[in-house]
């Protein structure tokens, strides 16, 4: 009887720990599940608001949002045709709208970074023209044609991103041409980093973002990264998402200063 009563002790003792570790499983499983749908509505969630409309795109992204600042088209030339390299020292004339993308500017072997001035500050922003020399050669060539310079940037949305790039200040805005995707890795983005904004695989414009903030940095890697700010992300990133509109239905849209790029100045080093 001794030994039946140790057996039975056995048994329900294997029993309750069976289903302890039943009950773990389970509690650990539902967070895994929790923590999966958070991370996907969340990386649904980043991904709309990035995506920004241009020409006659359908409807897909927010910058259909009004928006109450002034809607400003810069006066520039309209190049037809193809497109000429600009002069490296930014004296051509102000260029606002091109036929076709730009051929390769860029001279091999020569690191290239841009001084951006607004009306907030300046920041330099490191460009990879290894990892993403279309996005570069695009960003280098806009800028020597002063396309950037007296634009507004149309979105702001805090601890997130920054937009700019648009001429018109509406979000629907850009040179007339676009450019292939040129992906990072997963994990890539860090604050400061700057990626072009897009409406869909492969159709990357003159839209840049500056990631202001931790919400940015969760972004999935579908914008094409190509450049870090080096300078004035202690002053200026943060002045800028100072400015940003907090109001979850307005997705950024205006910021609640107006926020202008004053120039785009390229150097190469």
């Amino acid at each position: 009887m001794g030994t039946d009563k140790r057996n039975r002790k056995k048994e329900n003792r294997r029993q309750r720990l069976d289903y302890l570790a039943k009950q773990q499983h389970r509690r650990r499983t539902r967070k895994r599940i929790t923590r999966l749908v958070i991370v996907i509505a969340a990386i649904v969630g980043v991904t709309f608001i990035i995506w920004v409309s241009r020409g006659d795109d359908a409807v897909t992204s927010t910058d259909t949002t009004p928006s109450t600042q002034t809607n400003q088209v810069t006066e520039g030339a309209a190049i037809t045709g193809e497109t000429p390299c600009p002069a490296i020292d930014g004296t051509s004339e102000r260029a606002a709208s091109f036929e076709n993308a730009p051929p390769n500017c860029l001279e091999d072997g020569t690191l290239y970074s841009a001084v951006v001035t607004t009306n907030k500050g300046e920041f330099t922003i490191a460009l990879n023209s290894e990892t993403a020399p279309l996005a570069v050669n695009s960003f280098v060539t806009l800028a020597r044609y002063q396309y950037f310079d007296n634009t507004q940037c149309h979105r702001a949305i805090p601890e997130f991103v920054v937009q700019c790039g648009d001429p018109t200040a509406t979000g629907s805005g850009g040179p007339g041409y676009s450019f292939a995707d040129e992906l990072p890795q997963e994990g890539e983005y860090v604050i400061g980093s700057i990626a072009m904004a897009n409406s869909g695989p492969d159709t990357n414009g003159s839209q840049f973002f500056i990631i202001t903030g931790e919400q940015g940095v969760t972004l999935p890697p579908s914008y094409t990264l190509f450049g870090q700010v080096t300078d004035g992300l202690d002053t200026t990133v943060p002045a800028l998402n100072a400015a940003a509109n907090p109001d979850p239905a307005a997705n950024g849209v205006p910021p609640l200063e107006t926020l202008t790029i004053v120039s785009v100045k390229i150097i190469e080093n």
